[in-house]
């Protein structure tokens, strides 16, 4: 680490702020007028203001920052991203046809722009030729600037499945196939498994309900990575291939596009957390500047009543839900980042405020297993927090206001200041 670099990450104390995290659901109350100690990477004590001043400078040396009455919350997760991501259309062939050099630097750009906008840990679930991995170490030893990375590496189809045409998956066959898909990404550094269950939005040659795995393939991914201690999250659009996998156990189903009321309860019952990509039915803008072919615009905006209907379903049955925009978390879209309007479209769509934080902070760092560093304001976990003027319990619509950005004790944008890291 350089002397920068170091100089960044000395003591810091944050004050003139309102401290708020997921844990408001579970009766912690906000903390107002409170100050939040850095230490390197991590949080050394929050609390009222005066006692932590008093702790810090009985440490020795600090560096105060005045947040002028922000609110101050761990920065948000993202679930379901692709960095490297390659629509049908103009804009996903110029993605396409970039070099391996080109990709990795197009990628740790969409990096750099994605925690810059607030969000400071993403979950990858299907990136190009395995350059996740890369940007992934370079993040990590402060080569590039980024957010936290927890990857899927390539996702595992079956031989013309949906995404086959990518360098970001993995054609499988057979339960042998298929176990050693899950092996191979486990041997590349992947930190769950990601399997494409059903058909859909993306491919003109099926539909959202086309099955694509037999229950002996699905059975061979499941049981392969729980036995490597990986998570599996699925692409899935019907409700009875979802059915099919929850009883083998799937940890978490993207999209959801034709939940049943019945197949929501089951997810509930065994704990297979949804996250529902509300925007991929609701984007014609994204669409039209990517110059998405019009079979596949249909087929998505077509898709969005029914996608309400099955998020509504999985509410009512108590499934936890987690914030995921597919789109990149970055991509200004209806005056906002589609991380945060994806957070919009579920609290206003029945989650609320509340519950909208914890889908964006707490549920995801809960699910990925990493509660012990990441998702709160506490003592001992890396500073990776954001700053906005509104009250995020009040309106979730508060995200779109973030003006400051902290990640592992190092501030990389501050609106006030004009300050944003490279």
């Amino acid at each position: 680490m350089n002397a920068a670099r170091h100089a960044e990450r000395s003591a810091i104390v944050l004050t003139g702020c309102t401290v708020v995290d997921g844990r408001a659901l579970e009766g912690v109350a906000p903390l107002a007028d409170a100050a939040v100690w850095v230490r390197g990477e991590r949080i050394e004590a929050v609390g009222p203001a005066p006692e932590v001043l008093a702790a810090a400078g009985a440490a020795g040396d600090f560096r105060q920052v005045d947040l002028a009455g922000a609110y101050l919350t761990p920065g948000l997760v993202n679930m379901h991203t692709h960095l490297s991501l390659s629509l049908p259309g103009q804009g996903g062939d110029a993605v396409k046809g970039l070099g391996a050099y080109e990709l990795a630097h197009y990628m740790a750009d969409g990096a750099r722009r994605t925690l810059r906008c607030g969000v400071t840990t993403v979950r990858c679930v299907a990136e190009k030729d395995h350059a996740d991995f890369a940007l992934r170490r370079a993040i990590a030893f402060g080569r590039v600037t980024g957010p936290r990375i927890f990857t899927a590496g390539q996702a595992l189809v079956c031989t013309g499945g949906h995404g086959h045409e990518g360098t970001d998956t993995l054609e499988c066959d057979g339960a042998d196939g298929f176990r050693r898909g899950v092996r191979g990404q486990v041997k590349a550094g992947a930190d769950l498994i990601k399997v494409m269950i059903s058909g859909g939005i993306a491919g003109e040659h099926e539909s959202i309900h086309t099955r694509q795995l037999f229950p002996d393939e699905l059975a061979a991914v499941i049981e392969t990575a729980h036995a490597w201690g990986r998570k599996v999250t699925a692409h899935a659009g019907p409700a009875p291939v979802i059915a099919e996998a929850v009883e083998l156990g799937l940890d978490c189903v993207e999209h959801g596009y034709q939940l049943t009321p019945e197949v929501a309860a089951l997810m509930a019952e065994r704990g297979t957390a949804l996250v529902p990509t509300l925007l991929v039915t609701r984007c014609e803008e994204f669409f039209d500047q990517l110059g998405v072919p019009e079979w596949m615009r249909r087929r998505s905006l077509d898709a969005g009543p029914r996608h309400l209907e099955s998020y509504a379903m999985a509410l009512a049955a108590g499934v936890e839900v987690l914030l995921g925009s597919d789109m990149p978390p970055f991509w200004q879209f209806e005056g906002t980042n589609a991380s945060v309007r994806e957070l919009e479209h579920m609290s206003e769509s029945g989650l609320g405020p509340a519950r909208a934080l914890y889908a964006g902070t707490l549920g995801p760092v809960r699910w990925l297993g990493a509660e012990a560093d990441l998702g709160t304001v506490e003592p001992g976990k890396y500073a990776d927090l954001i700053a906005m003027d509104g009250d995020p319990l009040t309106a979730t619509s508060a995200f779109r206001g973030v003006r400051w950005v902290m990640s592992g004790g190092r501030i990389v944008r501050d609106d006030r200041t004009g300050w944003n890291a490279s």
